[in-house]
């Protein structure tokens, strides 16, 4: 385990965990953009939102990532949008102060996977990326999900060879 966690007491990893596991939320999305490999980022995140702060300056203080947000309206937010702050801080902590109910640990499982995908560089891929785009369509299932892009609105643009510009693309 990573030296950093072994210093988080049970009580605040176990608060912290509870808290989330009511409260947070893991997302994967895609931005469209012709400066990717195949015309789509994949973002991950992760966020808390709440009208108190005190709990999200703990998060933030315990996981030693991430940032602080606030609306307008009085809602603050914690979020950790970064790879490496997700692969090093936020993965290995719930692994270690995992969730009880069901719908959290399955989110965080999908989560996890993609975030492995990304890791492993699959999303550069046409494969991996197809892979990614299915693993998301069972995150956060349910009432409520907003997606800007859903799968049928994802088009993988496959890369192009610049010494056969005029071939077609293998798929």
């Amino acid at each position: 385990m990573v030296n950093w966690i072994t210093k988080i007491p049970n009580n605040i990893g176990w608060y912290i965990s509870g808290f989330v596991d009511g409260e947070g939320s893991f997302n994967v999305s895609f931005r469209k953009g012709n400066g990717h490999r195949l015309g789509w980022q994949v973002q991950l995140t992760f966020n808390v939102s709440q009208r108190d702060i005190t709990n999200l300056e703990l998060m933030k203080e315990t996981l030693g990532c991430g940032r602080l947000q606030h609306r307008r309206d009085g809602v603050h937010y914690f979020v950790v949008g970064d790879n490496r702050s997700i692969l090093g801080r936020v993965i290995p902590f719930f692994e270690k102060f995992f969730f009880l109910s069901s719908s959290k640990k399955k989110n965080f499982s999908l989560f996890r996977e993609i975030a492995l995908f990304v890791k492993d560089g699959a999303h550069l891929t046409p494969e991996g990326l197809r892979e990614i785009i299915a693993i998301r369509e069972k995150l956060n299932e349910g009432k409520g999900r907003k997606r800007k892009y859903n799968a049928r609105d994802i088009k993988i643009k496959l890369p192009r060879n610049p010494q056969r510009l005029y071939a077609k693309p293998r798929l």
